[in-house]
């Protein structure tokens, strides 16, 4: 998952959200980006008209990465299982198969096969760490990013 080994003391905390009204549905994504030294936050959060849930976490970690400007140690932090075994275990075994995965005895295609390329592209830049935290536990920067990734899609939502 990283490009040495995992980092000891971060530089960044990178704090992601994906939500969705439906699966598929209007989606939106959003990230906290921390620089531990200095204290300085960027947030962001952007939407899609029709997606899944799925992706729209992929695009808040993609997002957020594609903001850094050096490669750096990243903690990840995110209440997605998707992400998080996706980057520690599945996406190390699609990327040795060329891109495919096993489902029922046969291969088959890796599902948001395109995000994925994105982020390992992402995270071969960086050192990161997976962090994963319950959604809706009251994680302030979680929540934070729930609420700005469901207001983005708000807009999507017929009134």
């Amino acid at each position: 998952m990283s490009n040495s080994s995992a980092p000891d003391v971060p530089e960044v905390q990178l704090f992601t959200d994906g939500a969705c009204s439906g699966n598929p549905g209007p989606g939106g994504w959003a990230f906290i980006l921390r620089h531990l030294t200095s204290g300085k936050e960027k947030e962001a959060s952007g939407a899609e008209r029709e997606t899944t849930n799925n992706r729209m976490e992929l695009m808040g970690v993609i997002r957020g990465l594609q903001t850094l400007k050096r490669p750096v140690a990243v903690e990840l932090v995110t209440d997605s299982t998707y992400v998080g075994r996706g980057l520690t275990e599945w996406m190390p075994k699609w990327k040795a198969n060329g891109w495919r995965r096993r489902e029922k005895g046969r291969w088959a295609e890796v599902k948001n096969e395109d995000l994925w390329r994105r982020l390992d592209t992402l995270i071969g830049r960086h050192r990161v760490r997976f962090t994963h935290v319950r959604g809706h536990s009251g994680h302030p920067e979680n929540e934070r990013c729930d609420k700005l990734a469901v207001a983005a899609y708000q807009k999507f939502l017929k009134k």
